[in-house]
């Protein structure tokens, strides 16, 4: 008789699919239990950097305030006006430097503010785009390295 023949209860079950899906639960429980004693009882550590560097380097920073800037927006009838006024973030060290700089600083941002349209500002993400430009004029200015960052205070258009 061939093997097809055969009745399909002669065929045996296969059960072993279910026993080494068991074993390997247990086998990742007792590896689990045993990884977060290790890390709980202090066996394994991982290397940690120096909180108090990281900290110390994000917190030397200084601040050049550029404060209530108005620009007419639009053509001369609207009568439209652009509020601004931004911290320069700067290393401590450069700070006398850049502040030295807030007339230059102030005359290429009425420049660049002063180009723009009233829906140029006024578009939804006007904001972060025109932050890189002023942000960028900014680093040209002052030279390499002095500038870090731009924080808009205020930007207000009315």
């Amino acid at each position: 008789m061939s093997d097809a023949a055969q009745p399909a209860d002669s065929v045996p079950k296969r059960r072993s699919g279910l026993r080494g899906m068991l074993v390997a639960l247990v086998l990742a429980a007792i590896l689990g239990g045993g990884a977060f004693y290790a890390a709980w009882s202090g066996l394994v550590t991982l290397p940690q950097s120096d909180p108090r560097g990281a900290a110390a380097q994000e917190t030397r920073v200084a601040y050049v305030p550029l404060r209530d800037i108005v620009v007419t927006v639009g053509p001369p009838g609207q009568g439209a006006h652009l509020l601004f006024s931004a911290d320069i973030e700067v290393r401590p060290e450069a700070r006398s430097a850049v502040a030295a700089m807030t007339p230059r600083f102030i005359d290429v941002l009425n420049g660049y503010l002063r180009a723009l349209e009233p829906e140029e500002i006024a578009a939804p993400a006007a904001l972060v785009r025109l932050r890189a430009q002023m942000l960028r004029r900014l680093q040209l200015v002052a030279g390499e390295g002095m500038i870090r960052d731009l924080l808009i205070i205020e930007f207000v258009l009315r």
